[in-house]
């Protein structure tokens, strides 16, 4: 029996770096293995579904999703923890994981395949991981076979001519937010990784690894860059935090990007794969967002509404989360 599991992912896939930053953090035994052609055949016997990352136990079960992976292997290694013991911070931390998998990685996908310097970055370096071996002239083939459809599934994160200012604007907004709230700390809720910044980093990680976006970080968000590089192989530095002492620069990303853009979204999307509709539009920020379904996405929202359920009657909770324009989308049961 092997010593460690193995986690076949990509660098290219935030999902897949959200878990090995995770494993890395607990310090458990695991081997990265690049899911190329020559991983195809253990991936293909494991794997339920056709995506990574799969992580492989020692026992040879297999495991795929990022957030269960992440949760099942908390529940095995709880220390050091990566859930605030204050049950306030505790779902803030769950939210911005949830945000991270579902809205950031529209900002991640769209601006990886919406402007021709990203598109040939991005299928180059795919291109290299589906045949590293290859010659240019192959690669290159495969390269411009990947960027053709991954430019055409833009649809599947609700990338779209209409969206696309919309996504952008988000992300410039995010970025900014995300940049005042980490001057002065090295995670999002103190001197320690919470569950949120796994789901948030793997997203804007990948973003970074791209021209576009990473010339933004690199040129106007020192702080956020500084917590992308840490994010690679974090560290406990310390403790988390208070919400008094996050509130200020915090609330700012909770209540644009998820009370606002994110958590609304989430709502109407979930009402439209309840309603079979092969379309949806809705309101955001007094802008009309169109877009089809994602049905994935649905079951996970069930999820986050189930966590705040749990602690539902929190006040101080509940209080940041009504100023913030969250609330009443994680109460919808009433």
């Amino acid at each position: 029996m092997p010593d460690g599991h193995r986690i076949l992912g990509a660098e290219v896939s935030p999902y897949s770096v959200k878990v090995r930053s995770y494993f890395r953090y607990k310090k458990i035994p695991h081997e990265w293995v690049p899911r190329d052609a020559n991983a195809m055949p253990e991936f293909q016997k494991h794997a339920k579904l056709p995506l990574i990352p799969l992580v492989i136990t020692p026992e040879q079960q297999a495991i795929q999703d990022s957030t269960p992976i992440v949760e099942r292997m908390e529940a095995m290694h709880p220390e050091p923890s990566i859930h605030p013991k204050d049950p306030t911070l505790a779902f803030l931390s769950a939210l911005i994981e949830e945000f991270g998998d579902e809205w950031g990685n529209k900002w991640m996908f769209h601006y990886r395949w919406a402007r021709e310097v990203d598109q040939h970055s991005a299928g180059r370096r795919i291109a290299a991981l589906m045949a590293p071996d290859g010659s240019d002239e192959e690669r290159a083939a495969v390269a411009n076979g990947i960027v053709a459809r991954m430019v055409g599934r833009t649809w599947f994160v609700g990338s779209n001519e209409q969206t696309a200012p919309q996504i952008e604007a988000s992300w410039k907004e995010g970025l900014a937010q995300l940049n005042a709230h980490l001057a002065g700390r090295s995670y999002l809720f103190g001197e320690r990784p919470a569950f949120g910044d796994f789901g948030l980093w793997g997203q804007v990680y990948n973003a970074w690894t791209d021209p576009t976006c990473g010339a933004m970080l690199e040129q106007g968000a020192p702080h956020a860059l500084a917590w992308v590089e840490r994010m690679l192989a974090p560290e406990a530095l310390g403790e988390f935090e208070t919400w008094n002492t996050l509130e200020a620069t915090l609330t700012p990303f909770l209540e644009r990007q998820v009370g606002t853009l994110f958590l609304p979204w989430s709502d109407a999307n979930a009402r439209a794969i309840a309603e079979g509709l092969e379309e949806f539009s809705v309101e955001l920020d007094g802008k009309t967002w169109t877009q089809k379904p994602q049905k994935y996405h649905a079951r996970s929202l069930a999820a986050l509404r189930a966590k705040y359920a749990e602690v539902r009657g929190n006040a101080q909770l509940d209080g940041i989360l009504e100023s913030t324009g969250c609330l009443r989308w994680l109460a919808l049961s009433d």
